[in-house]
């Protein structure tokens, strides 16, 4: 199947949305996006729903557990299964976080990579690893985090610009991660956001998230986006274009109509800007 360009705006792909989707796709919803981790193999009704949309659909893939800050191999068995799938379904795009989530096993959970040199270079030869074998460049995310990891010698920015230019690869960029973290660290998130190589972006995320009782935010992708987050993301497109951009929502899932209400949120957003397909050569 030959690829269908990703632009504009889109949503997460989720079972809970099928049913409803089938019956119509709001026009709004320009595309999707799922975790081939989630789908690859898939058969049964499964599969032939996921192969009902995709024939009618750009989809992105967005993974979840390539670990690749890790310290174990990297999964070159995943790697090729998410090649194969994504040919199988005309997907152009793959994006994973800048994290790790996996040692001896996979820990689900994303947590955050010492931001040093040895880091930047250990990750970069994984991500140029990782392109290898899917015979395209990927865009990295930057991640959420709570605990600050040790023995850093560069700031954040500094660390994901070097991965990116070592690896000569592509940005994700996820505006409420930014704004959580800026939130629980104490620092400008406009700031943060615009010292990152923005020229490199592929594809950005939007979502909602949670706030403990002690002022804690917790980047949940349970929430309708709040309105902090949406003007970063307009921030965001004066720096980086009319960039492809998906809502997450991964629980809590609200009426279709509440989600394509925020979608059409980044669609407006992205209005003002021409549109461009997501990088992915």
């Amino acid at each position: 199947m030959s690829h269908r360009p990703l632009r504009g705006a889109g949503l997460g792909f989720r079972r809970e949305l099928i049913a409803t989707l089938k019956l119509h796709v709001p026009e709004e919803i320009a595309f999707f996006e799922l975790a081939p981790e989630n789908w690859a193999g898939m058969g049964g009704k499964s599969g032939k729903d996921l192969r009902h949309f995709t024939e009618r659909y750009p989809f992105a893939c967005h993974g979840l557990s390539l670990s690749l800050g890790g310290i174990a191999p990297l999964d070159v068995a995943l790697l090729r299964r998410i090649k194969s799938f994504m040919a199988e379904h005309g997907m152009s795009l793959y994006t994973e976080h800048l994290s790790w989530c996996a040692d001896e096993s996979h820990l689900y959970d994303l947590l955050p990579i010492p931001m040093t040199e040895e880091a930047v270079k250990w990750t970069a030869d994984r991500i140029r690893q990782a392109q290898d074998i899917l015979e395209m460049r990927i865009g990295i995310e930057n991640a959420s985090y709570y605990v600050a990891p040790p023995g850093a010698d560069m700031s954040e920015t500094d660390f994901i610009s070097h991965i990116i230019r070592e690896a000569d690869c592509l940005l994700h960029l996820d505006v409420n991660n930014i704004y959580v973290n800026s939130r629980n660290f104490g620092f400008d998130p406009v700031d943060f956001m615009t010292a990152l190589p923005l020229e490199r972006t592929c594809y950005i995320h939007v979502a909602g998230h949670y706030v403990e009782p002690d002022g804690l935010l917790v980047d949940t992708h349970g929430a309708e986006v709040i309105d902090p987050v949406w003007s970063l993301l307009e921030t965001a497109y004066r720096h980086t274009g009319n960039v492809p951009t998906c809502l997450e929502r991964d629980f809590n899932i609200p009426d279709i109509s509440r989600l394509t209400a925020e979608v059409r949120t980044i669609a407006r957003l992205q209005s003002a800007i021409p549109a461009t397909e997501a990088k992915a050569a």
